[in-house]
C-alpha cells in the first residue's frame, strides 16, 4: 500500500516538474500594439504554436491559404501571404485616425482577418474601430476582442 502511494506521488511530481512545451510562431503570424494609452489593459497571449499544434496547423494553413487563389478571392498565391504588409496598415491607419488614441490595442492577422484586441473607452468606439480596420485595403475581415475598460475577462488568451 505504502509502496503505491510512493509511486503515485513520483508520478505526480514528475508531472507538474514537466516542462511546458514552448510555444513559437513559426508561421510568422503578425502581431503589433498599435496604441497604448490604458493603463493595465490586459496584455494578448502573442501568436505561437506548440510542436504538436504545428503539426496540426500546417495542413489547415495550406489548404485555407490556397483555397482563397483558387477560389478567385485572392491574386497571391495564399491569402497568409498578405498579413505581414496588411498588419503595418491597419497600425499606421488606427495611430493616424485620432478617435483611437486614448485606447490600447493589439492586432493580430491571420489570413486577411485583423483580430483586434485590448481596451477602448466605450463600445461604440470599439465598433468604430471595427468599421475603420474593415476599410485598409485586402481585409477581408475583422474579429473585436475589445473590451470597455480593463475590467472583466477578456475574449482573447492572456500573456504570461
Amino acid at each position: 500500500m505504502r509502496s503505491r502511494r510512493l509511486a503515485f506521488l513520483a508520478l505526480a511530481v514528475l508531472a507538474t516538474a514537466a516542462p511546458a512545451q514552448e510555444r513559437r510562431n513559426v508561421f510568422g503570424d503578425p502581431f503589433l500594439q498599435v496604441t497604448s494609452a490604458i493603463p493595465g489593459c490586459p496584455v494578448p497571449r502573442p501568436p505561437g504554436f506548440t510542436e504538436e499544434e504545428i503539426r496540426k496547423e500546417e495542413h489547415a494553413r495550406a489548404q485555407h491559404g490556397t483555397s482563397c487563389y483558387h477560389s478567385g478571392r485572392c491574386r497571391l498565391p495564399n491569402s497568409y501571404l498578405y498579413d505581414k504588409e496588411i498588419i503595418p496598415r491597419v497600425q499606421q491607419y488606427i495611430r493616424r485616425d485620432g478617435r483611437f488614441d486614448d485606447t490600447s490595442v493589439w492586432v493580430l492577422g491571420e489570413r486577411r482577418i485583423v483580430t483586434l484586441m485590448g481596451c477602448v473607452k466605450t463600445r461604440e468606439q470599439g465598433e468604430q474601430m471595427e468599421k475603420a480596420v474593415m476599410l485598409v485595403d485586402d481585409v477581408m475581415g475583422v474579429v473585436n476582442f475589445l473590451q470597455v475598460g480593463t475590467g472583466g475577462k477578456p475574449k482573447y488568451e492572456l500573456a504570461r
